[in-house]
């Protein structure tokens, strides 16, 4: 089993066919303030499978900030059943909606292990607040 694609967006879903719809994909994003939370972010992870991949699978998530703290983390089972026609590889598509924790300007890391090995990385990069340049002569940089 591998992992094609891991993404952020701002939304997704699977039609009533099973094709996964992406809409918005971005890579980073712009704050008004530190800390806070992204909310409802859409992270798509495509698994391709084979015949050899059926069974049970451990699948994780692990959030980390610029400084490789972890924020957030979240694991799971999943189970692989044989494919209609072996030859094939099966799409796999996993959409996990979170809400992520932005403590600090930066580059964060999403890592995906599979089977508790780390399989696929996907980073979001996070502008702060934009500071306004301090006029000469002013009290405090405040200008009226």
């Amino acid at each position: 089993m591998h992992i094609s694609f891991a993404i952020f967006a701002d939304a997704a879903n699977l039609s009533q066919e099973g094709k996964l719809n992406v809409l918005g994909v971005f890579d980073a994003v712009q704050v008004a303030g530190l800390p806070t939370i992204h909310p409802r972010t859409h992270f798509i992870v495509r698994l391709k499978a084979s015949g050899v991949d059926v069974g049970s699978h451990k699948l994780g998530f692990r959030w980390l900030s610029p400084l490789d703290e972890e924020l957030w983390s979240s694991t799971g089972e999943m189970n692989v059943a044989p494919a209609p026609n072996p030859v094939f590889e099966v799409d796999l598509p996993i959409i996990a909606v979170v809400d992520l924790p932005l403590n600090m300007v930066g580059q964060y890391t999403m890592q995906v292990t599979l089977d508790d090995l780390p399989t696929a990385t996907a980073r979001l990069f996070v502008n702060g607040p934009v500071q306004s340049p301090m006029v000469a002569g002013a009290p405090n940089g405040m200008v009226s």
